[in-house]
């Protein structure tokens, strides 16, 4: 939103302050409001005019007209982003107030756009009709604090405005801020805010930048037209998110949400703030014949400095090596402190045969989560990447997941000769990965799954733990594989943790992970919780059958018929044929109670047995 001026002689007569003078610039202090739109990247990739046209209408009809009735003046609209400057902080902080309770009251389905907003009494230096230095810097900090539809204000902003405006405030204590050399007292102001809805007090995630280092790696950029160069540079990008999962003391965005940036033109700043990360990788790929060119850069989220960068001119079958080098290189820059481990599973894993890794990377979709009609052409590439590399730990847990897949339609058509034989390759292929590489969390991930679906429960857990242990970023095995480990076993607090963590990981996170987060609630006993999340869910992705079902049950427990019955005839439109008998017969969940509960719950909306 602005520039930083974090060197020396920002204060004082040093010899920034003696540029200042001869350059034409001119001191003052003033109050500054630094506001942006929470989640603005999400918003815009689910309805982009909807979303542009509400970000119009309130910045015409609310923050303009609030800055201009409050003396103030505005110094830049960017994007999604305001900053304005005041003489007096009771005036800044009565248009933040006056800002927020004007977007409030104009909040419905089709403009949902919810304003951040930092304020900051300091020293500023202006140029022109712009404005840098320290008192901006920490504006726009304090903006990244408050939650969405809130404002923090600083100590210095506490201090002048006092009992002059109708507000309260909380005390949040000191916090240190990105590039603020002491800390800064802040205060929450509150604006009479209205009470969490159920999906926020059941989700309740916080987005702000951890103190450990934290990372997202935007799809890598194409300097070409060719279609087959952009999967390349895809799965370049891919790897390093995979790599980078491993390493316990970083926090890695997940490929869901980092690559929602892909083919637009991004603020990297914009990036920090939604991902609620400090740094961003960012680059390009260009294949020449048997060459290829790739260039990096690591990226401080919140000044836009560059920590980073490099070229790589190499030979094609040299990729591997230039991704392990991006991944050291990051490690190093960021002083990320690898555990007793963690550096020989970063690179231990994967393979050196380039075919074997683009049949893999083409195969993935359909092996994970893609239709029945793509899995015979998924197979074929797996076979074709094991003949190329036999010992590929990838492939190996790739042709695990469609042995699975086998045994879970087997299992739920009821034949059992079938679902036995795809256990056991399944089991086979698992093991075949360990072997490889012991360290494979992939490989007990699906194995997991697979232990839970022959009803090996204390197996199911062990894996599942392994596979978060050694890939503690991985955000499927955090949010698919370990929680529904949980939940179905007997601990679904332990299942909420897990997909919490994983919708952290990715901010702009699937309508599964709801699925899975209402699942962990129903078998909590948490209902309301359930329910919100699966209402949720359904608002993002309709037509999903499983949340219909678990909707009418939950409701049907809580003893809200109505809700619980109009779930109930979602369910049927989805599946005429629907019955309760059927459904519980393909549960795998470990204590006989909880199926009861959900099929009692069932029987209350109303669905035939």
């Amino acid at each position: 939103m602005h520039a930083c001026l974090d060197g020396n002689g920002i204060d004082g007569d040093g010899p920034l302050s003696s540029r200042v003078k001869e350059i034409g610039m001119a001191r003052r202090l003033a109050a500054i409001l630094a506001a942006d739109v929470a989640g603005y990247s999400r918003l815009m990739s689910v309805d982009e005019v909807g979303t542009l046209a509400a970000l119009k209408s309130c910045l015409r009809e609310v923050v303009e007209p609030s800055i201009a009735g409050h003396d103030g003046r505005i110094v830049k609209l960017m994007g999604d982003g305001v900053l304005a400057e005041f003489a007096s902080a009771v005036n800044a902080v009565e248009c933040a107030a006056d800002i927020q309770r004007g977007i409030r009251g104009r909040a419905s389905p089709a403009n949902p756009l919810q304003f951040r907003i930092g304020v900051n009494l300091g020293d500023i230096i202006a140029e022109g009709e712009d404005i840098f230095g320290g008192g901006v810097n920490i504006a726009s900090r304090l903006e990244g604090l408050a939650e969405a539809g809130g404002i923090c204000v600083s100590g210095m902003v506490y201090d002048q405005v006092g009992n002059k405006v109708g507000l309260a405030f909380d005390n949040l204590g000191e916090k240190r801020l990105k590039n603020i050399s002491e800390p800064v007292r802040v205060y929450r102001v509150q604006v009479g805010s209205k009470p969490a809805t159920a999906f926020e007090t059941a989700v309740d995630l916080d987005f702000s930048v951890p103190d450990d280092p934290s990372i997202a790696v935007l799809p890598f950029t194409v300097m070409s037209a060719d279609p087959e160069q952009e999967f390349f540079a895809d799965g370049m990008a891919e790897d390093i998110i995979t790599a980078l999962s491993k390493i316990s003391r970083l926090l890695v965005v997940a490929r869901n949400s980092s690559f929602t940036y892909k083919g637009r033109a991004v603020d990297v700043k914009q990036v920090g703030r939604e991902q609620g990360v400090g740094y961003v990788l960012e680059g390009s790929v260009r294949k020449g014949g048997n060459r290829v060119r790739v260039t990096a850069q690591l990226i401080d989220a919140t000044s836009g400095r560059h920590l980073w960068a490099e070229r790589y001119d190499r030979n094609l079958e040299d990729i591997f090596v230039v991704q392990d080098e991006i991944v050291r290189e990051i490690v190093v820059a960021l002083d990320v402190k690898l555990r007793e481990g963690e550096q020989h599973r970063i690179w231990s894993s994967g393979t050196r045969n380039l075919e074997a890794w683009e049949c893999v990377r083409l195969a993935s979709d359909g092996v994970l989560g893609g239709s029945a009609e793509a899995q015979p052409r998924a197979r074929e590439l797996i076979e074709r990447a094991l003949e190329l590399d036999p010992d590929y730990p990838t492939a190996w847990v790739m042709r695990g997941w469609l042995h699975f897949t086998e045994a879970d339609v087997g299992g739920g058509l009821g034949d059992r000769s079938k679902f036995e034989s795809a256990q056991a390759a399944a089991f086979d292929c698992g093991r075949r990965a360990l072997e490889l590489d012991p360290d494979c969390a992939d490989a007990y991930g699906m194995l997991a799954l697979t232990h839970l679906n022959a009803g090996e429960y204390d197996k199911a857990i062990e894996m599942s733990e392994k596979a978060v242990s050694l890939a503690p970023n991985s955000a499927e095995n955090l949010g698919g594989v370990a929680q529904a480990v949980m939940t179905k076993s007997g601990h679904p607090e332990r299942g909420i943790e897990l997909v919490k963590r994983a919708m952290r990981l990715s901010p702009f996170y699937r309508p599964g992970f709801l699925r899975a987060l209402g699942m962990a609630y129903r078998m909590a006993g948490r209902l309301e919780e359930a329910v919100a999340c699966y209402r949720e869910s359904l608002k993002r992705e309709t037509g999903y059958l499983a949340a219909y079902v678990n909707l009418a049950s939950a409701l049907g427990e809580l003893g809200r018929e109505a809700e619980a019955r109009e779930a109930a005839r979602d369910v049927l439109r989805q599946e005429p044929g629907f019955s309760i008998g059927s459904y519980i017969d393909g549960l795998s969940y470990r204590n006989r109670a909880d199926i009861e509960r959900i099929a009692e719950g069932l029987r209350s909306a109303g669905l035939p047995e």
